[in-house]
């Protein structure tokens, strides 16, 4: 296992009711903007309780925050931050909504030129406006890490940045939000927290058990609360494990000491870009082609995955980790995300683009900082 640091100061207020906490946990006399997405909080009950619970407070709102969020949308919310002077923001969303709300906290103290190069150069994120979050979509892990990924339109790049000082100061998860979700949202959250948690288990072994099998338990877990939230969506307890997994599925828990990939986000993440796929399903189309093209790399691990999660003992090696790949496309597919490229109307001609991207780039990805434009036109190209 390597050496690491780690640090998480975020307060989460978890269950049932717990929205009426969000006031509480705010700094006295903040001026608050309000941030939210597509309006579902005004149907869900979400947005009256929040408000309640900040009605001592002086605040504005700010919504419109996309799935993906826009950069060019969120520098209007900046413009806002600086002109009201506000001095708190509260993030009543999903990941998407999270991730916006701590590039506007970022962005809005950003000193040193266009905020942009926050994520175009990794531009060091020196002061942030303090947040919180009241998660309604359990699927990212935004609500305790660090983590922002936006994108912009203008170039058709989604790009991301970390710091420690947009970590929100608390957030609140209610499992009884994923209540009035759609089964679209739900199937996207199942498969973004199980490609997290992959992401940071699918590499190399390094004699991290305790890693391992945290993973492992998150993974199991996602597979069986999963569909029990998608059955029925007003089960309680599934719903409180599909959303405490998601959480710590990317809270760095079982990041620390252990190689981590992050390849299929980087490669999913063009697929979005360039034609507005939902997060998690360009994570399902990807996954499947990395664990097929780096299959001898990855291949310890493959096999650990299939024995212990899947329950994959007989065969030969080769076969073994075919099936392992088959029963993760199949667990996507399940839960309804669609696993191939034509699916989505993707061509070769995107292929062609996100390959000459990263040769631009010129920067390669993974675990082993080895998949580059040759490796990605292999993994795209096997999800045809």
């Amino acid at each position: 296992m390597y050496n690491f640091e780690y640090q998480n100061p975020v307060k989460i207020i978890f269950g049932k009711g717990e929205i009426s906490k969000v006031g509480m946990n705010i700094p006295e006399g903040s001026k608050i903007l309000l941030t939210y997405g597509g309006g579902s909080i005004f149907s869900n009950g979400v947005y009256n309780q929040v408000k309640a619970s900040i009605k001592d407070f002086e605040v504005l709102e700010f919504g419109g925050i996309e799935p993906n969020p826009h950069y060019e949308t969120l520098m209007k919310a900046v413009e806002v931050v600086k002109k009201e002077n506000i001095t708190f923001l509260l993030a009543v969303g999903g990941g998407s909504v999270i991730d916006g709300t701590k590039f506007i906290a970022a962005a809005a103290l950003f000193k040193k030129g266009d905020p942009w190069q926050i994520l175009a150069k990794n531009a060091l994120v020196e002061d942030a406006i303090p947040i919180g979050s009241v998660l309604t979509l359990p699927a990212t892990g935004s609500e305790m890490n660090s983590g922002s990924v936006v994108t912009r339109i203008e170039t058709t790049e989604k790009l991301a940045f970390m710091s420690p000082k947009v970590m929100p100061m608390f957030s609140i998860l209610d499992p009884e939000v994923i209540f009035s979700l759609p089964d679209k949202q739900v199937a996207n959250g199942i498969v973004d927290a199980f490609v997290h948690v992959i992401e940071q288990y699918l590499t190399f072994p390094v004699n991290s058990p305790i890693q391992d099998r945290f993973a492992e338990s998150i993974l199991t877990t996602l597979i069986e609360e999963g569909p029990k939230v998608l059955v029925n969506r007003n089960d309680y307890d599934a719903a409180a494990n599909l959303m405490w997994s998601a959480t710590l599925a990317l809270n760095g828990l079982i990041g620390v000491g252990v190689p981590q990939d992050w390849a299929t986000h980087m490669i999913g993440h063009e697929l979005t870009a360039y034609h507005g796929i939902d997060h998690a399903r360009t994570l399902a189309i990807v996954l499947p082609g990395v664990m097929h093209i780096k299959r001898e790399q990855k291949k310890d691990k493959i096999l650990q995955l299939g024995e212990r999660v899947w329950g994959i003992t007989k065969g030969t090696t080769d076969e073994r980790i075919d099936l392992t790949i088959q029963k993760t496309v199949e667990f996507f597919e399940s839960v309804g995300i669609p696993t191939r490229l034509p699916d989505y109307g993707v061509t070769t001609e995107t292929i062609d683009t996100i390959c000459n991207r990263f040769r631009k780039r010129g920067y390669k990805v993974g675990e082993k900082a080895n998949i580059g434009p040759v490796e990605m036109r292999l993994i795209l190209e096997d999800r045809l």
